[in-house]
Parts: structure tokens; sequence; C-alpha cells
């Protein structure tokens, strides 16, 4: 990235044929934008494009250095590019077989080690908790009702105590329960739940006995299960359950581990047109730390690599990961041609308000979440992650199912930007990080750290810094979402509803 003597404007990557403004900027003002001077034939919202030269009809316009869609008229220099003459240029599925594998080349300084609770299958959590889930929505709030009064009693003696509710478990069938089995079986066996109530009611589609059979064998043993229509008080049932779980997982303390321990999701949502300038970026330069430290690395939201998937799929590091990763992007693709709608239509309103135009615009500031790491895995939806590096798993882009899938494959804190803000939080604790010292001002009990000064401070300076913070909070300190008792699950569906 290029910067100016004036903050006002910046240039993405030498090639790119659009700058963006980081201030608003006035009609007839000359800036200087990579060296050159251009004068502005419109206003320009601050986070928004302008064109560095004129561009013909059909045009590809670039940004990041990639093309990001094709001018639908003639745009003359200075003049700003968006939705009124910006339009994608996705389509379909694609073969990806032409794109040239990059040999893993990026150095990063590993990352030092952290402080966090050793689970006796070997594995280590950020969090000592006991979750409740229910296999049903039918006592969903029971789960909830419960874990609120269990938290009352035991304030101090772990983490938490969390209830989390979701309407599925009924009224499913053949793939669609399948997989709302699969997420609930991986969240079980997160590392961060040292405990696990498991409600069902008893005459519900996802049977105790079959999701108990999903959860891996390492994680039955701390699964407590209740029937509530075989209890004569649930509600004093579940709170025996939880007194029991509580009294095992309170002696466990904290440890000093390396920091290839660590599990992290990577997530955006709410983005604005600096999320691929400040959050991202930065989330990939941790990300680079982490893989050079061996730890663990998921990036999902499929629907968001359209656009971007020669980034991400030349990381591939064999034959058959570039193969899977390809595969799984078609497959979605495929799902919203199915169902007769383009592939391209994903930019929400608030994304577009904040100057992100297409999904290439979107996707290439998403996928720099990951940085240069090696794509070594690709995993289905409710799997969990299998080796260290970056593995892609398969989800969508909405918040909550993505976060909640990114949880179910074992991350064990979620890295979540954001360009125009949002305050929920997930079963793992979901670190948001601002795009833009604005956000991060007016919404302190959301944010809880700042990326947008990466535009006038030391780059290595802000990521020692971010890292110290990241490892701070694996190592107890809390999230804003923590602290406000916001956290959700969402589980992914994808059949009929009976």
């Amino acid at each position: 990235m290029t910067q100016p003597a004036s903050i006002r404007t910046i240039l993405c990557h030498p090639t790119d044929t659009v700058g963006i403004a980081l201030a608003d900027l006035s009609a007839g003002e000359v800036v200087v934008v990579g060296g050159v001077d251009c004068l502005l034939r419109n206003e320009i919202p601050r986070g928004h494009k302008f064109a560095l030269r004129d561009h013909a009809a059909g045009t590809l316009v670039r940004r990041y250095g990639e093309a990001i869609g094709r001018a639908t008229g003639a745009i003359a220099s200075g003049e700003h590019v968006h939705t009124h003459n910006l339009a994608t240029a996705l389509s379909g599925e694609r073969s990806y077989a032409g794109i040239a594998a990059l040999e893993s080349a990026f150095a990063s300084v590993p990352l030092p080690s952290w402080r966090g609770y050793r689970r006796v299958d070997g594995r280590y959590a950020t969090r000592n908790e006991v979750w409740l889930l229910p296999t049903v929505g039918c006592v969903a709030p029971l789960a909830e009702m419960s874990a609120r009064e269990a938290s009352a009693r035991h304030a101090g003696s772990i983490d938490a105590i969390v209830g989390f509710g979701h309407p599925h478990g009924c009224s499913q069938l053949g793939d669609d329960l399948s997989s709302t089995r699969a997420a609930l079986a991986g969240l079980c066996d997160n590392p961060n739940a040292g405990g696990v109530v498991l409600i069902g009611l008893g005459c519900e589609s996802n049977q105790l006995d079959q999701l108990v059979a999903s959860v891996p064998e390492r994680s039955r043993s701390k699964l407590r299960v209740l029937r509530a229509q075989d209890a004569r008080d649930e509600f004093a049932e579940v709170q025996a359950l939880v007194d029991g779980l509580v009294d095992e997982l309170a002696p466990v303390e904290r440890e000093e581990v390396p920091a290839s321990a660590l599990a992290v999701g990577l997530k955006c949502g709410g983005s604005d047109a600096f999320s691929g300038l400040t959050a991202n970026p930065l989330l990939g330069r941790f990300s680079e730390r982490l893989a050079a430290s061996d730890g663990r690395l998921i990036l999902t939201e499929i629907p968001e690599v359209f656009g971007a998937e020669e980034a991400l799929l030349a990381r591939a590091t064999t034959p058959h990961v570039f193969k899977a990763a390809g595969d799984l992007i078609n497959r979605f693709k495929r799902h919203y041609l199915n169902h007769d709608l383009p592939v391209s239509e994903n930019p929400s309103p608030g994304n577009i308000a904040g100057g992100i135009t297409t999904l290439e615009e979107k996707s290439l500031g998403a996928v720099q979440k990951a940085g240069a790491a090696p794509l070594v895995d690709v995993i289905a939806y409710g799997q969990g992650v299998r080796q260290p590096g970056l593995t892609l798993l398969e989800a969508p882009g909405n918040d909550a199912v993505s976060s909640t899938a990114l949880a179910a494959a074992g991350a064990t804190m979620i890295l979540f930007t954001t360009g125009r803000g949002t305050p929920l939080g997930f079963p793992v604790p979901t670190v948001k990080v601002a795009s833009n010292t604005a956000l991060a001002s007016a919404k302190p009990s959301w944010i809880d750290f700042d990326a947008g000064v990466l535009l006038d401070q030391d780059a290595g300076v802000v990521l020692e810094t971010f890292s110290n913070r990241l490892l701070a909070i694996a190592s107890g300190e809390v999230t804003a979402a923590e602290r406000s008792g916001q956290r959700v699950i969402s589980l992914w569906k994808r059949g009929v509803t009976l």
C-alpha cells in the first residue's frame, strides 16, 4: 500500500485505477494519489472510490491490484466510482485449474506463549466454562434460564456458565438434521466448554443418544444429559448437573502454553471500505505470525471468497486441498444458481454505504484476514479443525451462523473485523476489531481494538500491540461482548421444515 503525504487519500496498489478517500472530499479539489494530481469532479464520501484515469464502458476497474468489476458507462478521471457506474463481473461456476500455486514464502516472527487451560485430551482452552445446549428449540428457554440461575450461584467459580438457545432440532430430515446435529456435536467438542449439559425434550428428531454418539469420543466424558419429559423437576435436575460440573472445573488453573495451542477463527461483519485497508490486513499479519507458530487458523464465509478465489487457492499446499477448496466454492455458487439468484448479490446496504461496491471488492478485502498463511485443509460444516495452518471451513457469510460454525470447528477465539459495528458475540471470545477510529471511539462497549490507527502509525508497532492484546484475551482478559453478556449461537438451516 502506498500512502501520499496527504492523509486524505490512499492508493491500495500501484496498478489500481481508483483511489480511496480517507476523509470527505469536495468537488473541484485536487488530491495527490500515488504521486499524481487528480482533480475531483464530484464530492467523494469518506471511504469511497474515485477514478484515477478515464474508463471506457466495459473497462475493468482495479483495486488491491485486482479487478473489482466493470464500468457500466464511461467514467472520467476524478469521478466518484460506485454502484451508479460500476458493476460486478462475476457470473457462475468456474474452473480453477489454471491458477498457479504459490510457494509459501511469508516470513513472520512466531508469537510468544499465553496462559490457557489444559484439557484431558491435550488441547488447550482460552476459557473454562460450562455450556448448556438444547437438542431442540422446545427446551431452549430451559437451558438459558438454568444458565442464568447457575451463573448467579457460582459467580467467580469458573469463567462462565452459558445457555445457548436455538430453534432447531425437530421437524428436520436427512442432511438438514445431520447438519444441526454435527454443529451441536462440534460445540460440545470445543475445548472452552470444560463441561456440557445437553438438554433434550424426548420426542424431538434430534434425539439425545444420537447427538451424544456424534460427539467425538475425546469429549464425551464431559457431557451430562437430561431428557425433560423424563424428569420430575427438570430445572432442579439441570441445576444439579451444572453444580457437579462446576465442582470439577473450579480447581483447574491456567498454565503457560505455546502459541501453537491457539485455534483462531477469522471473521468479518458490517465491513466498510476501510476493512480491506486496516483491520483485515492486520488480522492477516497476525495470522501469519500464528501460522509461523504452528497455530490453527480457520477461515469461512465462502460466498465472501467469490471474486478473490485466486488469492486463496494459490496458497493451497497440495493438489487435493486445491481441488477441495475450488469444489467447495463452486458448490456455494451452484446453490445460488439453483435458487435463481446471482452469485454476486452479497454486499449489504451497510457495506455499500461504507464504500464497498461489488462482491469482488468485498472479497478481496475479506481474504486478507488470512494473510499469506498456507491453506492446508478444507473441512465440512460441523467438522473439527485437524492440523496447524489455515483451514477453509464450509459455512455461509451470515455473522451468527459462520461464527457458530467457527466455534463448532474448534476455534477457541474469534477475531471479528467490522467497519460499521456490531455488538454480537458468540460461544468463544469474540474480539471486535474496528476498521476505523471513528467507530472505535463511538462504540467502546462494542470494540476491543482500533485498527484505524494503521493509517497514521507504524504497522509493526500496531501489530505488536495487537498481538499482545490478543494473547492477553486468550489468557483471560474479557472482550466487550463478554462484558455485555452478548453471546449466541445460530445454526445453518438447509432443508425443509415439516
